[in-house]
């Protein structure tokens, strides 16, 4: 299957020095889509120049991981498409052994990877020489799955038509787990595959320097996805059940750190607790980076 197949999303918010790593793992010959989250020209003018293949999309704002993925996949002309964080990077049978994978199971929706965190330990894998048992199967390598990790998913956009792509509804945090739901809802399948493998550094999309404010704003919308999410498939008495122990913990232990003078601590907790009070009282998703 030739390359011309499949576009690469990867969408990026100040990440301009990891994401070099990521696009020079790609074959330059194939289409790449880089959704930067930001009005950023000369960031765009940079990775288009040093990367051919690449076009740049700016957003204008920080609208997302999700949002941002899915302006890129409506601009995907190809049959498949890869949505790949900027702090991941492909390894050389990356691309051929998702073809392989494609080939032999025409009816999957997604393809979840492998991951490595560890460079040093990948070893090049021919798909072609692997045990094949799909259903409720002793091999483990191949497998049917509907909870997956999202910085890197093979999607087959056909079987997605009826489906849609991601809630936009979601800023940050569970929105694959999301898209998984609906695809696994509709009958559809995702495989995981472990020897196809990607190599993902793990939280270090961004710039160093904003580190704390990542944390402040992570710790928020896990709690508001949390809460959205299990909502959306559980209702909202469950829900709330289930989140009320957190909600009580972010408060007492805001009150503890206030007291003993942790002020970065103090600030975490507090956001944890705004973060699930907006989500159950029905508040958007609001909260951006103080970056």
């Amino acid at each position: 299957m030739s390359i011309a197949n499949i576009t690469i999303v990867i969408t990026s918010f100040k990440s301009e020095k990891k994401i070099r790593n990521c696009l020079n793992s790609i074959d330059k010959q194939c289409k790449v889509i880089n959704v930067e989250n930001s009005d950023n020209q000369e960031y765009k003018k940079r990775i288009e120049d040093e990367f051919k293949n690449v076009r740049c999309i700016l957003s204008g704002k920080n609208i997302g991981y999700g949002k941002g993925n899915n302006i890129g996949l409506k601009e995907v002309k190809t049959k498949y498409a890869l949505i790949l964080n900027p702090d991941a990077e492909l390894f050389p049978d990356t691309i051929s052994n998702f073809f392989k994978m494609a080939e032999e199971n025409s009816d999957f929706a997604m393809i979840q990877p492998s991951t490595l965190e560890d460079k040093k330990k990948f070893k090049s894998f021919d798909l072609a020489s692997t045990s094949r048992v799909w259903d409720n199967g002793i091999e483990l390598d191949i497998k049917l799955i509907k909870s997956i990790r999202g910085h890197a998913l093979f999607l087959n956009l056909q079987k997605l038509e009826n489906i849609g792509f991601f809630d936009e509804n979601i800023f940050f945090f569970l929105e694959e787990t999301d898209l998984a739901m609906r695809i696994f809802k509709s009958g559809k399948k995702i495989y995981f595959c472990a020897p196809i493998k990607i190599f993902h550094e793990g939280g270090k999309s961004h710039e160093n320097k904003i580190n704390y404010e990542m944390e402040l704003s992570r710790n928020w919308h896990w709690m508001w996805s949390t809460f959205y999410y299990n909502k959306k498939y559980k209702g909202f008495v469950n829900s709330f059940i289930m989140v009320l122990p957190k909600l009580i913990s972010s408060i007492f232990k805001y009150f503890f750190f206030l007291i003993i003078m942790n002020k970065e601590k103090k600030e975490i907790y507090y956001q944890r607790f705004s973060g699930l009070a907006n989500s159950i009282v029905g508040k958007k998703s609001w909260y951006r980076p103080k970056v």
